[in-house]
């Protein structure tokens, strides 16, 4: 049985010491101070490890596991035969989970004549599944793998030209705004004429194990799709299948909110971006391709390791908020209000109540996300749907550690794509649903732009 199924049973801590035969009791809500922003499993960690953090109040067995999911998720894969970390491929994206969610962190686009290296490209054609979810092209598959092991061809190379745009702010400054144009080459094959790209780059994973233990219940709260209350945003959920149950569940992981769980969540990263094999999807991305390997070593990676890197990400701590009580921030945070940005970021919720997982149950967090999709306008559309989201909907992705982006990843590439350079630029795309907040950005004065930021990297 995966620690997954288990609710990460066994996980205690000191302020959770009572025996597993009682109801885990919830937090004094007086104990918390806005620095918290994982409740319980925060770390006062604002280095280049702010995002690689284990849960507190591990047992010894627990931080085992996760120490052997962070040995496994910094693993390098190499090509089969070999007697340690084989399967690689034949065609994959990138060759370690750590290369593309570097100190657990964010990717960043390439540049012209780069390949591939934190990010990657999705790929359907029009139409839906049996299932409800994206129509996979012929021939390539969901994905794009750029790379291949030797004497395999690649799917095709990946080619951006970044182009620019400014926009003007009401104080007489101005803001370039810069937007990529994807094209493929150098094809294997002939690609369906129809076909639909995505870019996207790798989110981080922090703090991702506290979102799956929110209530849908919860979550559906936020929930106003009709617009009911008229203000313009109407959140909902993507529901998507999940391939373990054969069920429809609500999607909380992934830019459009396309997994249910982080279990699927990274299997699929394992099967699409390494080609690397698990009992969850025990067949090889290319294996009604010409690259497939027929190798008979499928599943590559043991249920053991596979439990233990899920296990890994769901007990990366958060990093606790910085500056919280300087004016300037205090300032800012008035303003994510006042501008209608906390609408989405709703920046505080509780996780469910797990009796044997107590260290995570009935935590007040401040994510600053209601893991919905909302609709970001034309400008910000990728024209591929997935399950319930459009082309133009996103979900609303979490804040918490954002300002700590460029210490961890030495970068501040932000939106799925990684086309906005810094904060301010993030906020300038935003339309759709957004566009009121996005305008009343515009119009502030310099000072009150300043302190807006300066919250948004103290979290």
């Amino acid at each position: 049985m995966s620690l997954k199924n288990t609710g990460f049973a066994g996980f205690l801590i000191l302020a959770f010491c009572c025996s597993a035969c009682h109801k885990a009791r919830e937090w004094d809500d007086t104990q918390w101070d806005n620095r918290l922003s994982g409740g319980s499993q925060t770390v006062f960690n604002s280095g280049i490890g702010a995002f690689s953090s284990p849960f507190n109040g591990m047992s010894p067995w627990l931080e085992a596991n996760h120490e052997l999911g962070d040995m496994h998720f910094e693993a390098t894969f190499v090509p089969a035969p070999a007697q340690k970390f084989g399967g690689l491929g034949p065609v994959y994206n990138s060759n370690s989970c750590f290369n593309c969610h570097v100190n657990d962190g964010r990717g960043k686009p390439i540049n012209p004549g780069e390949t591939l290296k934190s990010m990657l490209i999705r790929l359907s054609v029009p139409g839906e599944n049996e299932h409800g979810g994206p129509l996979a092209a012929p021939g390539f598959g969901g994905q794009l793998q750029d790379k291949a092991v030797f004497g395999i061809p690649a799917e095709a190379h990946v080619n951006v030209v970044w182009h620019e745009t400014e926009v003007a702010l009401s104080d007489g400054q101005s803001q370039m705004l810069r937007y990529p144009e994807w094209t493929l080459s150098e094809y294997y094959t002939n690609p369906p004429a129809n076909m639909l790209l995505s870019a996207r780059i790798a989110p981080p994973v922090h703090g991702l194990g506290l979102l799956e233990l929110v209530d849908e219940s919860t979550l559906l709260s936020f929930a106003d799709e009709n617009d009911l209350d008229g203000d313009g945003i109407s959140g909902r959920p993507n529901y998507v299948f999940h391939d373990k149950s054969g069920q429809m569940m609500m999607g909380r992981f992934g830019w459009k909110a396309e997994a249910p769980t982080l279990e699927q969540q990274i299997a699929g990263a394992y099967n699409d971006d390494m080609g690397v094999t698990t009992s969850y999807y025990p067949n090889e991305s290319s294996a009604s391709q010409l690259q497939n390997d027929k190798l008979k070593d499928d599943p590559e990676v043991p249920d053991s390791v596979f439990h233990a890197v899920v296990f890994y990400v769901q007990s990366l701590a958060v990093p606790a908020r910085r500056n919280s009580t300087n004016e300037q921030v205090l300032r800012g945070e008035q303003l994510f209000a006042q501008t209608g940005c906390a609408k989405c970021h709703i920046p505080t919720m509780r996780t469910g109540t797990q009796v044997v997982f107590k260290s995570a149950s009935n935590q007040l967090i401040h994510p600053y996300t209601d893991m919905l999709l909302h609709d970001m306008g034309p400008a910000l559309s990728d024209n591929r749907p997935s399950y319930k989201a459009e082309g133009s909907e996103w979900r609303t992705p979490p804040l918490w550690g954002i300002g700590l982006t460029e210490t961890v990843n030495g970068h501040t590439n932000f939106l799925h794509d990684g086309r906005a350079r810094n904060l301010l630029e993030a906020i300038l795309w935003h339309g759709g649903e957004a566009q009121n907040s996005r305008d009343a950005v515009v119009k502030l004065s310099s000072s009150d732009r300043a302190a807006l930021l300066a919250f948004l990297n103290s979290l």
